[in-house]
């Protein structure tokens, strides 16, 4: 049986309402040009502009495997630079952690019916 990481702790309900959880589409994706393990994702979030978010996913997934999948981000991170590229959100994604302890694969967080670019999940 693989080991669970450990719990942290609780934190209050109206801080955590302060996450804007989204769902969008991949419509682009490509190696960071900087960064070995880093992709650059293009994404529709239901705005006029899209967003791009650089994520550390290379190692499990191909921009191919990506495009067109929906996806759960996190819509309101601040903006930062990642090498160069600026990266505006996080896709949500779960890590194994292996019998051994160490962190395992990573599994991006799908959407499993089309659903509208922008809709809040909650």
């Amino acid at each position: 049986m693989a080991a669970s990481p450990e719990p942290l702790p609780s934190v209050p309900f109206d801080q955590f309402t302060n996450l804007d959880l989204r769902i969008a589409t991949i419509t682009a994706a490509e190696p960071h040009p900087n960064a070995d393990r880093l992709l650059k994702i293009q994404l529709d979030d239901g705005t006029p502009d899209g967003r791009q978010v650089c994520a550390g996913i290379k190692a499990w997934y191909t921009p191919e495997d990506l495009i067109g999948t929906q996806v759960v981000i996190v819509a309101n991170l601040e903006p930062r630079t990642i090498r160069g590229e600026i990266s505006q959100g996080m896709i949500m994604a779960a890590s194994a952690v292996g019998e051994d302890g160490e962190k395992g694969e990573v599994r991006v967080l799908r959407v499993d019916a089309k659903t509208p670019p922008g809709s809040k999940v909650s």
